[in-house]
C-alpha cells in the first residue's frame, strides 16, 4: 500500500518522495496500527493523515482545534484535487446534514471537525450512517493538562471513537510532546498498541537567534526595512504590547496587521485573511495567532518578548519556513520578560502543582535565552533528541552573522553609577546621571556631584538604557518587581567592576540586500493574481520553494513542469499554461 501512497503523493502533491519520517508514519497507518507521530512544525504532519485518507475506502474524520485551520486545510485539499469539507459552528444545522449526506455518498474523503462537536448527540447519530475508516487527531497535545494548549474537549475524543467503532483506526499528531504528554495522548485517546514515531525536531532551514538588551522597537524597524517584501510574524506577550508595536509600525509606514483576543472577531478574521493572502506582509500578534494557519512562506518570526516555555516558543518559531526555504527565528530578550511571564502564570494557573511545573518550564526558557552554547543543540536536547552536534553554524551563538562587541568599559560605568546612587532608582535616573542631565532632579539629589555624572555624555539616553537592559538580561544588574522597577547590582557585577570579567554584546551584522530574482518576482505576481481570482491564499497555489525551482529550471512544457517539486497534475491543469507563458515571456525579454 505504501506504493499507492507514493503514487498519490506524486499525482496530487507533486513530490517524488516523502520527507524524513513521513513514510514510517504513513506505513504504520496503512497497516491499520494506531499511531502517534511527534513531528516538528513544517515536517508535513497533515500529509501523514491526508494520504492514508485518500487510500482508505471510507471517510476520514480529522479533529482540528480551530475553525480557520479547518478552512485552510480544506482550501489546500480542494486545490490539490482531494475532496474535503469541514463542519463547525459557522454552519447551519441544515448545512451540516447536507455535508454529511454528501459524505455518505462518497463525495468527500476527509471531514474536519472541532473536538467540541463530538459532544453533540445529533452529530454522533448522523455519523453512524457514514463509513468512517480513520480518525486523525491534530494538535493531539491538547489532550494533556501539561500541554501548553490544553483543551478539555479533547478528552471526549477517546469515548467518541469507542462509541463509533471498537476497531476504529486512530492517528494522533503533534509538533511538541514531552514523555509525559505522549503518555497522556496514548491514555486519553485510548490508542491500542500504538506505534510511536518521533521524527526529529531539527528544522535545518531555520536560523535561531537570541538578542539580549536590544532596543526592541528600533530593532524591529530596522529588521523590517532590511527584509521588506518578506512575510513574517512578530509575537508579543500581551495585547498592550501588540497595540504599542502596531502603532510604531504604522508610524514607519509598514503595512501590517494585528491579532489578539481583545479585538472583535471580524477584525481578527480580516487581519488574518489579509496576511494569508499576502495583502500585508507583517502580523503583530499574541500567541493566539498562528495555530490556525498553514502559511508556508513565512520568512521570519520575531519574538518581541520571551514566551512562557520552550514548547510554546518552538511551535511559534516553527511557523517560519514551512516550505523548507531559509527563515529567521529571532527572540528579543529583556529581564522584564521574566517578571511579565511570572505575572501571567500567577494570573492564569491556579493548581499549585501545575504552577510549579510552569515555573520550571519558564526557568528553562530563561536558560535558553542566556546560554552561550549552540541554540539549536539546546532546543533539540530539551525535546530529548540525542547525538546533537555541538555547533550548527546557523544560530546567533555559532554563526558569523553576529558580531560580539566588547562593552566592558560601558558596563563598568553603569554598574558604578548604580552603586553610587545606592541602588534606589530606576533606569531613567541612572541614565540621566551618566548622560549628565541638567534637569532639576539631578541637582536636588546631588547627583551632579557624583564621579559617574556625565561619564557617558556622548551617548543618548536611549543608548544608555539599552546597555542597562543588556546588563539586566545578563544578570549583572537585577530589576525589582513592581510598576516602577529599581535597579540593583546583580551577582556578576563585582567581577566586572574588578576587571575580572568582560562583558560582550551580540549584534546582528547588517546584511547586504539580496539581488532580486526578476523571474521569481514575476511568478510571485502571477501567483497573487491567481490566488485573488480563485479566492485562496497565494501559498496554496504554489509555495515559495516551488516558485524558486520554476525560476531556476525554467520548464518549457507541462512534462518538465511536472518534474518541479510541488507541481501535481491538478495544479498543472489549472495553472500550468499561465506559468509557462510568464517563463516564456521572461526569456523573450532577456533576449531583447
Amino acid at each position: 500500500m505504501i506504493e499507492r501512497a507514493k503514487e498519490i503523493l506524486k499525482k496530487y502533491y507533486g513530490y517524488d518522495s516523502f520527507k524524513s519520517g513521513q513514510d514510517d508514519v504513513i506505513g504504520s497507518l496503512l497497516e491499520n496500527r494506531d499511531t502517534l507521530a511527534v513531528m516538528p512544525t513544517g515536517a508535513g504532519k497533515s500529509v501523514c493523515y491526508q494520504i492514508p485518507a485518500a487510500v482508505f475506502d471510507g471517510i476520514t474524520i480529522v479533529i482540528s482545534p480551530l475553525i480557520s485551520l479547518m478552512k485552510d486545510q480544506v482550501d489546500v485539499l480542494d486545490n490539490l484535487g482531494l475532496p474535503a469539507t469541514f463542519i463547525n459552528s459557522s454552519l447551519k444545522a441544515s448545512e451540516v446534514r447536507n455535508r454529511l449526506a454528501q459524505a455518505a455518498k462518497g463525495n468527500y474523503k476527509l471531514i474536519y471537525v472541532a473536538p467540541e462537536r463530538l459532544e453533540t448527540e445529533d452529530f454522533v447519530e448522523l455519523l453512524k450512517g457514514i463509513d468512517v475508516s480513520f480518525l486523525a487527531v491534530d494538535e493531539a497535545h491538547c489532550v494533556s493538562q501539561w500541554g501548553h494548549d490544553f483543551r478539555p474537549s479533547y478528552r471526549k475524543i477517546g469515548p467518541f471513537a469507542e462509541n463509533l467503532s471498537k476497531d476504529l483506526l486512530i492517528g494522533a499528531f503533534t509538533a511538541t510532546a514531552t514523555e509525559g504528554i505522549k503518555k497522556d495522548i496514548v491514555k486519553f485517546l485510548n490508542l491500542k498498541r500504538p506505534n510511536v514515531f518521533v521524527t526529529g525536531f531539527d528544522r535545518a532551514n531555520l536560523s535561531f537567534a537570541v538578542l539580549r538588551g536590544e532596543n526592541k522597537s528600533r530593532f524591529v524597524r530596522d529588521y523590517l526595512i532590511e527584509n521588506k517584501n518578506k512575510s513574517g510574524i512578530i509575537y508579543a506577550a500581551t495585547r498592550k504590547e501588540v497595540d504599542n508595536l502596531s502603532e510604531s509600525l504604522g508610524k514607519e509606514g509598514i503595512k501590517y496587521g494585528k491579532y489578539h483576543a481583545g479585538m472583535k472577531e471580524k477584525e481578527r478574521t480580516s487581519a488574518q485573511e489579509a496576511f494569508l493572502r499576502d495583502d500585508i506582509g507583517v502580523m503583530a500578534a499574541t500567541n493566539a495567532f498562528g495555530m490556525g494557519i498553514d502559511k508556508s512562506n513565512v520568512r521570519f518570526v520575531v519574538h518581541y518578548n520571551m514566551p512562557k516555555n520552550m514548547e510554546a516558543y518552538y511551535q511559534e518559531a516553527g511557523r517560519a519556513g514551512r516550505d523548507g526555504e531559509p527563515a529567521d527565528c529571532i527572540l528579543l530578550f529583556s529581564a522584564h520578560d521574566i517578571m511579565l511571564q511570572k505575572y501571567l502564570i500567577e494570573q492564569t494557573v491556579f493548581s499549585p502543582q501545575r504552577r510549579v511545573n510552569e515555573y520550571k518550564k519558564l526557568q528553562q526558557m530563561v536558560d535558553y535565552c542566556h546560554t552561550s552554547r549552540c541554540l539549536r543543540r539546546y532546543i533539540l536536547e530539551y525535546f530529548g533528541e540525542g547525538k546533537v552536534k555541538d555547533h550548527c553554524d546557523n544560530c546567533s551563538n555559532c554563526s558569523d552573522e553576529y558580531d560580539s562587541l566588547d562593552i566592558t568599559i560601558e558596563a563598568q560605568k553603569i554598574l558604578s553609577c548604580v552603586y553610587r546612587t545606592r541602588e534606589r532608582f530606576g533606569s531613567t535616573v541612572v541614565a540621566e546621571v551618566l548622560k549628565g542631565s541638567q534637569n532639576k532632579k539631578m541637582r536636588q539629589l546631588g547627583f551632579d556631584r557624583l564621579s559617574t555624572y556625565g561619564l557617558m555624555k556622548d551617548y543618548t539616553l536611549l543608548e544608555i538604557k539599552d546597555i542597562i537592559n543588556l546588563l539586566a538580561a545578563e544578570g549583572y544588574l537585577h530589576l525589582t518587581e513592581g510598576k516602577y522597577p529599581v535597579i540593583k547590582l546583580g551577582s556578576g557585577a563585582a567581577a566586572v567592576l574588578k576587571q575580572e570579567e568582560r562583558v560582550w554584546q551580540k549584534k546582528r551584522k547588517k546584511k547586504e540586500p539580496v539581488r532580486n530574482d526578476s523571474l521569481f518576482e514575476k511568478l510571485r505576481v502571477l501567483r497573487k493574481e491567481i490566488a485573488d481570482r480563485e479566492n485562496i491564499p497565494p501559498y496554496v497555489v504554489f509555495a515559495d520553494s516551488t516558485l524558486r525551482e520554476l525560476s531556476s529550471t525554467r520548464p518549457t512544457d507541462g512534462g518538465s513542469m511536472l518534474q518541479v517539486k510541488g507541481v501535481g497534475e491538478n495544479k498543472l491543469a489549472r495553472f500550468g499554461e499561465e506559468v509557462l507563458n510568464v517563463i516564456r515571456q521572461h526569456e523573450t525579454d532577456e533576449i531583447l
